[in-house]
């Protein structure tokens, strides 16, 4: 089978959407990590050292692998793409009209792999040709007319597939903004996405695909924390709904901090009944029950919703998907070591088929109780990649998988 379809998250793994990381690492300092959300300034050469490994992991096993950049590079030859990728770019309120007319000028003569790496890279005061207005004289040489996105190598997180269907997704920080802006581009004019229809837009209430988890056909959880509101989850459920890809949509409420940003950076499906899950929160994490209303909609975005729960998650889930129970990867770890693998997201595994996962080598403990619940697990070196706060599963976007 062929195609773009996505409805688990541990069919065979048969198509994948990575970005390499490049020179937007380098933009990293001490000044700026923080608000480009990097907890440190990793090293470039290894980071993609340890990207390239993951990548060859996944070409190894059969997986089709498509590069973010060399797509977007394709459509920007395109107007209509290149208009739209430069107007998320210069729409910046610090800018003032005068800068931003320069900025569109500049990248408006670039070639498509140019604009492509300026996009992706930024473009700093001293590289802008024609820089002129009162903002550009009162920048610093080092500052970005165009800031860089070092976070473009999480594409988990700005576009998710469900069924046949992708939800570009409206990202909460601002330094990730313009992430959508190049997916959308590249999904609305790139060939190997012809006819494909969108779920949801950037535009949006904030929704990220990290925080979306396809446990079984036709059952999404959807964490509701720092990144993606209930807003966003209500309006995604009553989309999936209208459209019927899924039956019942879970909306789990997690802690709104950097460490458990996202739905994945506490647990994912390793099999078809099994999960990896932080012990901290195993017998605390609730669920409220989504599913449509008998009611017609009018529209995608007025379907009615039926909201039933709390219940704990792992009954939630199971009662959803169909199943006795959902089994738990009990880690056993002491509370010490539970923390560390967490924050080196120990939990946020990329399954590749069921019962085999891709795995940061880092977390050893974490990775010898998947072992010895029948879980292979794939290695991948991630002492750089995961400054950025983000694991296999973070880095990685499915676009097909077999069905289960």
């Amino acid at each position: 089978m062929t195609g773009n379809q996505v409805t688990s998250e541990v069919g065979r793994l048969r198509t994948v959407l990575l970005h390499r990381p490049g020179a937007e690492l380098r933009r990293l300092t001490p000044r700026n990590n923080d608000e480009l959300l990097f907890d440190g300034v990793p090293w470039v050469a290894r980071a993609q050292e340890e990207h390239d490994a993951f990548a060859a992991e996944l070409t190894a096993r059969g997986v089709e692998v498509l590069h973010l950049d060399r797509l977007l590079t394709d459509v920007l030859a395109a107007p209509a793409a290149r208009a739209a990728a430069i107007a998320a770019a210069v729409d910046d309120p610090r800018l003032g009209a005068t800068l931003q007319h320069a900025t569109t000028a500049h990248l408006d003569g670039l070639a498509p792999d140019d604009l492509a790496r300026a996009l992706v890279t930024g473009v700093a005061h001293d590289e802008l040709r024609g820089g002129r207005g009162l903002a550009y004289q009162l920048m610093g040489r080092g500052e970005f007319v165009v800031p860089p996105l070092p976070n473009l190598m999480f594409t988990r997180d700005s576009s998710v597939w469900i069924g046949n269907r992708v939800a570009v997704t409206s990202l909460a920080m601002p330094a990730r903004h313009r992430e959508s802006a190049l997916t959308a581009a590249v999904y609305a004019h790139h060939p190997r996405f012809a006819g494909v229809e969108p779920l949801y837009g950037a535009d949006l209430e904030h929704l990220e695909g990290g925080d979306v988890l396809l446990l079984a056909p036709g059952v999404l959880a959807v964490g509701v924390g720092e990144r993606t509101t209930a807003g966003g989850a209500e309006r995604l459920a009553r989309r999936v709904f209208a459209r019927g890809l899924v039956h019942t949509v879970l909306v789990v409420p997690i802690a709104q901090e950097r460490a458990t940003m996202h739905l994945d950076t506490i647990c994912t499906m390793v099999d078809v009944d099994a999960m990896v899950m932080y012990p901290a929160v195993a017998d605390t994490l609730l669920a409220w029950t989504v599913t449509a209303g008998d009611q017609a909609p009018d529209d995608a975005d007025t379907t009615e919703l039926a909201v039933s729960g709390p219940q704990p998650f792992l009954v939630a889930a199971a009662a959803a998907m169909g199943i006795d129970r959902l089994r738990l990867i009990d880690t056993g770890l002491d509370p010490v070591t539970a923390e560390r693998e967490q924050w080196d997201d120990g939990n946020n595994t990329l399954a590749l088929a069921p019962r085999l996962a891709v795995a940061y080598e880092r977390n050893t403990v974490t990775n010898a109780a998947l072992e010895a619940a029948g879980i292979e697990v794939v290695r991948i070196a991630g002492s750089e990649l995961g400054s950025g706060r983000g694991g296999p599963r973070c880095m990685s976007c499915p676009v097909f998988r077999d069905p289960l």
